[in-house]
This record gives structure tokens, C-alpha cells and sequence, in this order.
């Protein structure tokens, strides 16, 4: 793998996560309690043995750049020529614009991508949930002798239209292509998908072809595509869709789980679904493909007189005298007694304050980081550093679905409350 360059697209704007990329790209949202997005795709590199790694992004990354920096540093990596850097859209004499699209991202850094004496691209997506070796994607790209291979998902009729779908040949060759079809173009997509080594029955209950939104180009082929149609902007509806009747375009199977986290309803599920008993759909708990994230040197978290059941508490924690159920509970979170947490996730705090600023008593102007004693949080997502007051319910009381309430400190997405990053919510709020 030492002749692969991995390529992370960091997204856009991420609109459809907001408020949680109010103040951070995507790859940058926090995640089970103690990571980040980015350190999803970055983990599967290095456990894959790709230790060249480039970040692509261009908004609010900030925050990005300073995890990346704190975590992935060359030394703790353990290869000759290994990085994580991450490289941001800037303007050139050249191209005055920014980022138009994924492929026009890769695009304008090909100059620097070039340099590198490789054989193949593996250009992957910054927010998605999933555990891959990449070695044996390459090795499936290598032995087909392909020019592009996608990886792809089996996918239900139910969420089959929020991605592209393609059919294949027996060999798997990708023959056809379709963007997010809806309707008799959806229904005309439905393929056998025993082809890829399903069994009947799974091939009846996922009878579509998704792709995953991760390639491996030939470094050559990539090079001549983004060349030759400079205003195709984007990988899965334009590069790719027009090379296949002039390249051998492959489909490699991942039959295993795989989550597109773009919508707060997504990234909510799949934070909760991780504490599921016996197994979750995804674990953090495998020693061979471990995912890495920042070292904080951070205490063991402390339980006074706390219920918690089916919950994941992160560390460096103070729950004093509360009941948290099916909940992720992130670093430094502090929650005080008689407070009620259940189906939440709370990302925690990015510092500690000192003990006379958490020591401030209830019905006082000042609300401290965390929460306050006898608060009811349920089906919420409480940013970083937010001062939840005392008595306050945060429960979504009229079962909203959709509301922006930003002067106030929060949104409800999909019926779930999100608490903005740094919001206060003052003693006694109904939310």
C-alpha cells in the first residue's frame, strides 16, 4: 500500500447538519462520546497500511485543522513519509474559485497529488460511519485490472433514492448509472443482486446497487479525466457516469454496516445506536482495527450515587445523583443531582472551569458548563460547553418537527431539540 495516496473529501457546507456545522466543518462533528468524524476514514487508512493522507475541506476548518494536528502527527504514525494534512481551498491566479464540487476539489490540488510516486487514488468521504480494509479494495481494483472501482452497498427500496444507484454485469462491471432516481427510474434500477455474492434472501430485501461515494482511480486515469472535462464538477454525477463506456469501471462489495451521516436524524441514530446490547451495529471495541482519536490525558469519570443504563460515558466526567438511560455522554460532561437523561446525546466540554464557577447555586445569574440539578433531558443533542440551567425540560413539549430557534440557543431537526455549542438555557426553560 505504500504506492496508494488516500484523498478525504471534508464536503460542503453542511447545511443539512446544522446547527452542529454552525462553528466546524463536517468531519470535525463529535462523535460516541469522544471522536470526530474525520477519525473514521483516517483510521481505516492507517489500520489499512495508507499512511499518505490528505484532507480536503473549505469550511469552518478550523477546528478540523487542529484535531488533525494534535492527533495525527508523523511521529505516532510510525511509516517513513507518513502525514494527515490537511489542505484547504484557497485562490489561485489560475482558479479564483472555491471548491465547485468533489471532483473539482481533487482537481485543484492534482498539482501536488502528482508529486507522489503512486499507483492509485483512494479518494473517500469524511463523513460516513463504517470499518473497511482498504487493502482488499485496492486488491479487488488490481485484480480486475480496473480504471475505477467504486464501493457499494446493498440498499432497501425505502432509502434506494437518496443514493446513486448503478447495475452490473455478472463480472462486475458497472454498465449503467443513476443519480438519487425517484419512481418508475428508481424501479428501473432494481437489479439481482445475487451477483455480488448475496445470498436470495438478502438479495430480496436490498434489491438496489449503492454507491458508497469512495473510489480507487489509476493515478493516470484520474489525472486524464479531470483533464479532459474541466467543467465536470463532481465525481458521482458527472466523472465517473461519462467514463463508463470508455473505461472499465468495477464495483466492490461492502456487505457490512455503513452510514452516510448527513442529516442531524442520521447522526442522532447512529450516536444512540452504538450503545445497543448485546452488539451494536458498529463497536469501537476491536483491537485489530482500532479508531484512533486525540489524546486528552483526561481523569476516569466519577459516579456519585448515578443510574446509568445502556449509556456511553466518555471520560472525565462528574454525574452526581442522576439517572442517564440509552444516552452518549461525551468528555468532561458535567451533569448535577436529580437531572433525568434519556435517548440524548451530549458531546460534553472542551474545558474544565474552576471550582468556584461550577460551584454557583441555583436561581443566581451566572449558569455554569453543564447541567443543572433536577433538569429532564430527553431525544436531544446538547452541543459542546453548553449552561443547561436548573429545573429546566428539555423535551421538545409540543412535539415539533421542524423549528429554528436559534436567539434562543436551539433548533429541532426531525422532532430532536440540538442545544447550539456555548448556548445558555436559563433556569426553568420548557423547551
Amino acid at each position: 500500500m505504500k504506492k496508494v495516496l488516500g484523498i478525504i473529501l471534508g464536503g460542503g457546507a453542511g447545511t443539512r447538519l446544522y446547527p452542529l456545522t454552525k462553528q466546524r466543518a463536517k468531519p470535525a462533528v463529535p462523535l460516541a462520546g469522544k471522536y470526530r468524524l474525520i477519525d473514521i476514514p483516517v483510521s481505516n487508512c492507517i489500520n489499512s497500511d495508507i499512511y499518505k493522507i490528505y484532507v480536503l475541506t473549505q469550511f469552518n476548518s478550523a477546528s478540523l485543522n487542529r484535531h488533525i494536528s494534535r492527533t495525527y502527527n508523523a511521529s505516532g504514525l510510525g511509516a517513513s513519509e507518513a502525514f494527515v494534512e490537511v489542505l484547504a481551498a484557497n485562490q489561485t491566479p489560475e482558479n479564483p474559485n472555491w471548491f465547485q464540487g468533489t471532483a473539482d476539489a481533487v482537481r485543484q490540488y492534482l498539482w501536488l497529488f502528482q508529486e507522489w510516486d503512486v499507483d492509485e487514488y483512494v479518494i473517500l468521504s469524511g463523513d460516513h460511519l463504517y470499518r473497511m480494509d482498504y487493502r482488499e479494495f485496492v486488491q479487488r481494483h488490481r485484480e480486475t485490472g480496473a480504471d475505477i472501482t467504486l464501493s457499494v452497498v446493498p440498499m432497501d427500496e425505502r432509502r434506494a433514492s437518496e443514493f446513486g444507484l448503478m447495475k452490473i454485469d455478472n463480472s462486475g462491471r458497472v454498465v449503467d448509472f443513476s443519480e438519487k432516481p425517484k419512481g418508475d427510474a428508481l424501479k428501473a434500477m432494481a437489479v439481482d443482486t445475487t451477483v455480488l455474492g448475496l445470498s436470495a434472501e438478502e438479495a430480496q430485501e436490498s434489491p438496489y446497487i449503492a454507491s458508497m461515494g469512495i473510489y480507487v482511480f489509476k493515478r493516470d486515469v484520474l489525472i486524464k479525466l479531470l483533464r479532459q472535462n474541466p467543467e465536470f464538477t463532481d465525481f458521482g454525477k458527472e466523472i465517473i457516469p461519462n467514463a463508463a463506456k470508455d473505461h472499465n469501471i468495477q464495483a466492490f462489495l461492502f456487505n457490512d454496516y455503513w452510514e452516510d451521516i448527513g442529516t442531524i436524524e442520521a447522526f442522532y441514530n447512529s450516536n444512540l445506536a452504538l450503545t445497543q446490547q448485546p452488539r451494536p451495529p458498529f463497536s469501537f471495541y476491536d483491537e485489530n482495527a482500532p479508531i484512533y482519536t486525540r489524546q486528552r490525558y483526561l481523569p476516569p469519570s466519577k459516579f456519585l450515587d448515578t443510574q446509568v443504563t445502556e449509556s456511553i460515558i466518555g471520560e472525565g466526567c462528574i454525574l452526581k445523583n442522576c439517572r442517564i438511560h440509552h444516552s452518549v455522554v461525551g468528555v468532561r460532561s458535567r451533569i448535577e443531582a436529580g437531572c433525568v437523561i434519556e435517548d440524548t446525546m451530549i458531546m460534553g466540554a472542551d474545558y474544565y472551569q474552576s471550582f468556584s464557577e461550577q460551584s454557583q447555586d441555583c436561581h443566581t445569574d451566572y449558569i455554569p458548563v453543564g447541567i443543572g440539578k433536577d433538569t429532564i433531558v430527553r431525544r436531544a443533542i446538547l452541543d459542546k460547553n453548553v449552561h443547561i440551567g436548573c429545573n429546566v425540560q428539555i423535551v421538545n413539549k409540543d412535539r415539533v418537527e421542524e423549528a429554528n430557534r436559534e436567539n434562543l440557543g436551539f433548533y429541532i431537526r426531525s422532532g430532536i431539540v440540538v442545544v447550539l455549542k456555548n448556548a445558555i438555557i436559563p433556569d426553568g426553560t420548557i423547551i
